[in-house]
């Protein structure tokens, strides 16, 4: 960098030219240029600090790695174990250690040979044709949701659909994926990406009217799906349907508005 910087500068050699001959493209070499004219005190030799002689937490924890790998624990097991000795150690700094003490690594072990841990589950796919409205008793943290349900009757939401052609599939019509669409709103969902946390809530899938809640994936390609004009239809038809609403006398609205609030926000 110093000598290409001084070749510019100093030797007077066209920016091309040097960038070329340094390996720099044209535009980073230029970009270079305006840092260095605008830097007071450039560095351009920094000296390399040594780093730690010695790990103490490994130190601290490396008989108890070795007794346990003598006991044949993997390294995530022996991870946990020192995290419950209040000596936390990643698993790839107990394999460190363990390199360094000549352990070589288990062989691979079968599925039923791991402990047991919790681990993903596999929830099912999300289709309509699966939907059932059999009698029965379950736990969910979206029942603010369902006091939107008058509100959206009253709307006439399928009309909406139609009138603005939205897409839909055999599984998913699309006024149930626009419910689905609703009530990340309403239940204020930033990113697709979060409703993986509340995908397994089947309080959530029966306000979709879906036997499960779509994944991230579905409701992203969905997303995808609708160009401005129909989101500009929907909300033209959404606004024609909700403007009679807001002319009814206040005091019969507002205390259902706010009972709506105030159920959401004590969860």
């Amino acid at each position: 960098m110093y000598e290409a910087l001084r070749a510019y500068f100093v030797e007077g050699r066209p920016s091309a030219e040097v960038a070329h001959d340094f390996n720099y493209s044209a535009g980073s070499f230029q970009v270079l240029c305006h840092h260095f004219r605008r830097d007071p005190e450039p560095i351009f030799f920094v000296s390399t600090r040594p780093g730690p002689r010695s790990q103490p937490k490994k130190s601290a924890a490396r008989d108890l790695v070795v007794r346990l790998r003598k006991q044949n624990h993997s390294v995530y097991e022996i991870s946990e174990a020192l995290k419950e000795q209040k000596c936390p150690l990643s698993p790839t700094a107990v394999r460190e250690v363990l390199k360094q003490e000549g352990f070589a690594p288990l062989p691979r072990r079968l599925d039923q040979e791991r402990p047991e841990r919790s681990s993903p589950t596999i929830e099912p796919v999300a289709d309509v044709r699966q939907f059932s409205l059999t009698p029965r008793t379950f736990t969910t943290r979206c029942g603010g949701l369902f006091l939107f349900v008058p509100d959206w009757v009253r709307l006439k939401l399928d009309a909406l659909v139609q009138a603005a052609h939205l897409p839909g599939s055999k599984m998913i019509p699309a006024d149930h994926a626009l419910r689905t669409c609703l009530a990340l709103k309403l239940w204020p969902i930033e990113r697709h990406s979060h409703v993986m946390a509340l995908v397994a809530d089947e309080g959530l899938a029966l306000f979709a009217g879906l036997n499960a809640f779509p994944k991230k994936s579905d409701l992203s390609e969905y997303s995808s799906r609708i160009p401005h004009t129909k989101t500009s239809q929907l909300l033209g038809a959404w606004h024609d349907r909700s403007v009679p609403m807001k002319t009814a006398p206040l005091g019969l609205e507002a205390p259902a508005a706010l009972e709506k609030r105030r159920y959401i926000a004590n969860g």
